[in-house]
């Protein structure tokens, strides 16, 4: 696949886009997820189970999106997951009962799940086409729209309401839906494709795709920690206040953005493997920092530097797995995506409870020692693949 240079740009920008609105959805449900409590007369525990049900819907949209990108191409999912995840959330902020609150919360897991997986798709056959690395600015841009929905949410639902808030969202979104439209570029649906559904499926790919995947989850789980766990551990063991320990996952999650907008230069010149083994003993390094520091301030800087080390390893095992998906290489990132998400579903609660045994130091040791694991995996993303595949400037195969 080859596009004209004003294609790339004009692709580049949509994809970018709707990384950006992603990750505002997201971010702007959190805020509305406490208000679900008294809305509904729900305690916690109902909650959990809503979340959890949410996360149900996440994976099984993952497992169905490789079939569906290879049968309808990246760009006709991107669209329709992106109008879904802007018209769930006011569905579910404005559910009449549990039963219609648990149905929207489950579509919009669906949606922004199968949406990351086609967003993902659709940027690495860009970085095929032009030959140069792309995933790291756009996972920086789903960061940045994160943070903003995040940052405006509360201030959104103070002066609109709940329900107001979430319709603006909606609203917003879906004009930047409309905007990118005819933007977004893809790779042809092959006829045999589209009979078909073909190139391998969510279960059928090389066993390279599942070593990348457990490498996703191994990035994955101390993202998880540092967002679930950082505040406790600097209130609990650094008596830290309630600004400054919330102020660690800020910093954490600004140097990650920054970092992200960056990766996609230090990748075409150093190569995807050099960079994969520097990012990982480097949030190895930051964990090993945060957990022995002593004292608050410099725990924040420890989970700065790993929010710097883990910005682009998602990014570049992405990449990878396109590049081992053949005609498919949605499936192939589904199949990554699956198994690095599902690590996450289950690693809040292993963590609270092994913390209460052993401690946070030694659980973000305990993760350091995981993500060194990914330095010495990191040749397998150089594994030769079906597809074509991003050049470096330094030479190497990304």
């Amino acid at each position: 696949m080859s596009i004209a240079p004003v294609i790339a740009r004009q692709g580049r920008v949509a994809i970018s886009a709707q990384f950006l609105l992603n990750g505002a959805i997201l971010g702007s449900w959190a805020p509305q997820i406490p208000l679900l409590l008294p809305r509904h007369g729900i305690t916690e525990g109902v909650l959990g189970l809503l979340i959890f049900g949410m996360g149900i819907g996440s994976m099984i949209s993952m497992f169905l999106s490789g079939r569906l990108l290879a049968r309808y191409g990246s760009r006709a999912i991107v669209r329709v997951t992106a109008i879904g995840c802007a018209l769930a959330l006011p569905a579910a902020v404005l559910a009449p009962g549990l039963a219609p609150l648990a149905l929207a919360m489950a579509v919009m897991g669906a949606s922004i799940a199968m949406m990351d997986v086609a967003t993902n798709a659709n940027a690495f056959e860009l970085e095929q086409a032009t030959g140069r690395a792309i995933l790291s600015s756009t996972h920086g841009c789903w960061s940045v729209g994160g943070f903003l929905g995040g940052a405006l949410g509360g201030v959104g639902i103070a002066s609109l309401g709940s329900e107001g808030h979430a319709l603006a969202v909606s609203a917003l979104s879906l004009a930047l839906v409309a905007l990118s439209w005819s933007w977004l570029a893809s790779a042809p649906v092959t006829d045999h494709d589209a009979e078909t559904g073909t190139g391998p499926g969510l279960w059928r790919q090389g066993w390279t795709i599942y070593v990348i995947g457990l490498m996703a989850l191994l990035a994955f789980v101390p993202e998880s920690a540092v967002l679930d766990w950082s505040a406790l551990y600097l209130s609990a063991d650094h008596g830290a206040g309630v600004a400054q320990s919330g102020m660690a996952f800020a910093l954490f999650s600004a140097a990650m953005a920054a970092m992200r907008f960056c990766g996609d230069a230090v990748r075409n010149r150093v190569g995807a493997v050099r960079l994969l083994r520097l990012s990982a003993v480097l949030s190895a390094a930051g964990l090993t920092l945060a957990a022995l520091a002593p004292s608050a301030l410099l725990v924040t800087v420890g989970f700065a530097i790993t929010g710097i080390g883990l910005a682009n390893i998602v990014p570049i095992l992405f990449s990878s797995a396109g590049q081992q998906g053949g005609t498919n290489p949605g499936a192939a990132i589904a199949a990554v995506s699956f198994i690095g998400y599902g690590g996450m579903l289950v690693a809040p609660t292993v963590i609270g409870v092994s913390a209460e045994q052993v401690g946070f130091p030694a659980i973000f040791i305990a993760l350091a020692v995981l993500l060194l694991a990914i330095a010495v995996l990191a040749p397998v993303v150089a594994a030769s693949g079906a597809g074509a595949r991003v050049i470096s400037s330094a030479g190497e195969t990304a």
